[in-house]
Order: C-alpha cells, then sequence, then structure tokens
C-alpha cells in the first residue's frame, strides 16, 4: 500500500511557476547612484542634475524617470554662470510628455531673486511653464504673495497666484480687472 502511493505520488509532475509581473511592479531599465551630471543643448552646457538615486523605468505607462531620494537641478548661461536652481525631496519626469513633477519641500530661485517654495511643482516643458495646485509662496526683491494656486511662465516674470495673500505695490493694480482673489503679476 505504501509503495503504490508513493509512486501515485511521485507520477504527478507539478509547475512551479510565479505569478505573473504586473507593470506596476515592473523594474527600472537603469538605476543610477550618486548622480553628479551636466546636460549640454547644442553642444553648450545648459544644466547640471545632482541626485542619489536615478531610475529610469520605460517600461511602466507613461515611462519616466524617478528621483525618489530628491534632486537639486540647475541651470546655466552661456558663460557657466548659475541661472536658476529647483530642489524637491521627489521628482518624475515623464519623458513622452516631456513633464517634471516635484514633491516634498520643492524650492526654486532665479537669477532675479525669485524665491518660490511649495510642496508639489509641476514643470511642463511643451507649454514651457511652471505650475502648482499646493499652497505656494513666491518671494521677489519686491513683495511675497501666498496662494494655493500658481502659474507662470518659465522664466518666472509673468504669474498668477489664486486665493493669494501678499504685499503689493499699488502698480501692479493698474489696469487690472482680475478676480478679488487671483494675483496677476508681471515683473518689471
Amino acid at each position: 500500500m505504501f509503495a503504490l502511493l508513493l509512486f501515485m505520488g511521485c507520477s504527478e509532475a507539478h509547475e512551479h511557476t510565479a505569478p505573473a509581473v504586473n507593470p506596476e511592479d515592473s523594474v527600472s531599465m537603469m538605476t543610477t547612484y550618486g548622480v553628479n551630471t551636466l546636460i549640454s543643448d547644442s553642444g553648450v552646457i545648459k544644466y547640471r542634475i545632482v541626485t542619489e538615486q536615478w531610475d529610469v523605468n520605460t517600461v511602466r505607462q507613461p515611462s519616466r524617470w524617478e528621483f525618489m531620494k530628491g534632486i537639486f537641478f540647475e541651470q546655466f548661461d552661456e558663460q557657466f554662470h548659475v541661472q536658476a536652481y529647483i530642489q524637491a525631496d521627489t521628482a518624475w519626469y515623464y519623458d513622452q510628455e516631456r513633464l517634471w513633477k516635484l514633491r516634498g519641500r520643492v524650492s526654486l530661485r532665479n537669477v532675479d531673486g525669485l524665491v518660490f517654495t511649495s510642496d508639489e511643482l509641476y514643470w511642463d516643458g511643451m507649454k514651457h511653464e511652471f505650475y502648482s495646485h499646493c499652497y505656494s509662496k513666491l518671494v521677489t526683491p519686491e513683495r511675497t504673495i501666498e496662494g494655493t494656486y500658481f502659474r507662470s511662465d518659465e522664466q518666472m516674470t509673468h504669474y498668477r497666484i489664486s486665493n493669494s495673500v501678499g504685499s503689493f505695490l499699488a502698480e501692479d493694480f493698474e489696469d487690472d480687472v482680475e478676480p478679488a482673489d487671483t494675483t496677476t503679476i508681471s515683473a518689471p
């Protein structure tokens, strides 16, 4: 009886397979640690990216670069002078849409002394604009503005802040017909 049970137990083959991999669980195509890289545009160095970890994932939809341990991003002019910097705790770059999504202690500073801080900032490379749907604070040499919605051009010279509070100059509102809870400012 024992031999019969042993024979029947050994005759059936069991296939041991792992469950299917979901696209959400896909592994990065490239992971790089300790990144400090310069990026050129038409042979001229324009940007520098510094991050502890950079993951490139082309399998996920939409495909993206992930900076889960923070990012520091600098922009240079032709003489290699810093024009602006952006830093954040976490960032994603959606390469097909040319869209940066920055989260957690986002800070942006440009050569004109403008400082932007928020918990979220999007940088749309197709539309050439920044925007945020979170509380944001904008400090310029002339004024300080805070609000819950922010939109600006890439140069941070024309920006719009909704539900705003802050210090303003009287000439900021000349010929301005915006609603009371929205502020649109153009830098001089």
